[in-house]
């Protein structure tokens, strides 16, 4: 029989982390209905403003019209269809590796990626700051987890020449860390890895698409060409689809076909996902305007979030975290914001460490000058009527 949870339920609304679901209208865009009335939307992963984008859309279709709604199977049995080989083939050039697996979700791939490649003999170094799907996998890996201190490859660098006796060491770390908006320092992870004879993963589920010259994310953004043994990313970021994948050399994919048992028991991701991922993919190579656009709105954020007195902590990207502190002031802004036709979500515990509750702020392409100054308004309001 199920217990009472009203007392659960109870302190977590006493202590402020009770949540609720809000309902959204219409595409994802700029502007959304959010239980039913309209608001301005800044706290969407739409980085691009790709995921109502008509070549996604055509693309979708066409994939549903020919292959229908469903993988119906894992791709292990009769799940597999040419849609996924596309994608894996797309994606896999576009990050510049030899290959590449989809996954149903980002979380999916981190969990079968960790999983496959390492067990109860193995050790993994992890970032403090690594996304829970990240943390989940360590788990379920059973390996010994050594966590270090968030971008302090100085800590990293200990904890590998002290636990040397396992027959694999895996570095594991965000690429484009999703609620600080920072970024791993790629080259000396790739140094350590290198030094320490350790194997390197990288979740750039928020980096690809938005970070680089050409949005191949966090990697081209340092430089890196080579180091990186497992990359990981999303399709349901700044892609404006769905889907998780890795990329890495042809052995590793192999493997994971082998041994991930998020990939082998569970349905394939829809085709017509995979079609619009790959339709993503083509239109972030040849329209660099949509980085142009985005950047330019981070800038003009960030410059005046800054000037205002908000502490963005550390952010390097389209991720603008504003650091309130407690959790109940957090929401009490949040819940302010969107009386004045705001929606941006308060983070807090678990998701981010007690104390540190914060607006997660995220920019989109295809906000407006005019939505941009809205917001800029909107948090000078709050700046003189909270702090």
């Amino acid at each position: 029989m199920l217990p009472h949870l009203s007392t659960e339920l109870d302190n977590l609304k006493s202590r402020g982390l009770y949540r609720n679901l809000h309902l959204v209208g219409g595409a994802q865009g700029p502007r959304v209905r959010i239980d039913g009335r309209e608001r301005l939307l800044f706290c969407s992963n739409n980085y691009l403003g790709l995921a109502n984008h008509p070549v996604l859309r055509e693309s979708a279709y066409a994939a549903l019209r020919a292959y229908g709604s469903s993988a119906a199977a894992s791709r292990l049995i009769s799940g597999n269809m040419e849609p996924h080989r596309t994608l894996e083939h797309r994606i896999a050039r576009f990050l510049g590796t030899e290959s590449g697996l989809c996954f149903p979700t980002g979380y999916m791939a981190n969990l079968g990626a960790v999983s496959a490649l390492i067990g109860e003999a193995d050790a993994i170094f992890s970032d403090r700051l690594n996304h829970r799907s990240i943390i989940d996998a360590c788990r379920l890996s059973r390996a010994k987890t050594f966590v270090y201190r968030h971008r302090d490859v100085d800590h990293l660098d200990q904890l590998l020449l002290t636990e040397r006796e396992y027959r694999r060491r895996l570095i594991v770390t965000d690429g484009l860390f999703s609620m600080d908006g920072d970024l791993a320092p790629l080259p000396d992870l790739v140094e350590a890895a290198d030094r320490h004879n350790a194997i390197l993963m990288v979740d750039d589920a928020h980096g690809t698409g938005v970070l680089g010259a050409s949005g191949r994310g966090t990697h081209e953004h340092f430089g890196i060409t080579q180091g990186i043994d497992v990359l990981i990313t999303s399709g349901s970021k700044a892609l404006g689809a769905y889907g998780g994948f890795v990329a890495g050399n042809a052995e590793l994919v192999d493997l994971l076909i082998n041994r991930a048992q998020a990939f082998i028991y569970t349905s394939a991701l829809p085709p017509d996902a995979c079609a619009a991922a790959t339709a993503a993919l083509e239109l972030i190579e040849t329209l660099p305007e949509l980085r142009e656009d985005l950047w330019r709105n981070v800038h003009t954020v960030q410059n005046a979030l800054t000037d205002l007195g908000f502490d963005i902590m550390d952010s390097q990207s389209q991720i603008v975290p504003v650091l309130i502190g407690d959790a109940e002031r957090t929401m009490a802004i949040s819940n302010r914001l969107f009386e004045e036709g705001i929606y941006l979500s308060g983070i807090r515990p678990p998701t981010v460490p007690d104390g540190e509750s914060r607006l997660r702020l995220t920019l989109m392409a295809n906000h407006s000058e005019v939505e941009i100054n809205r917001l800029i308004q909107a948090m000078e309001d709050v700046r003189a009527a909270f702090f």
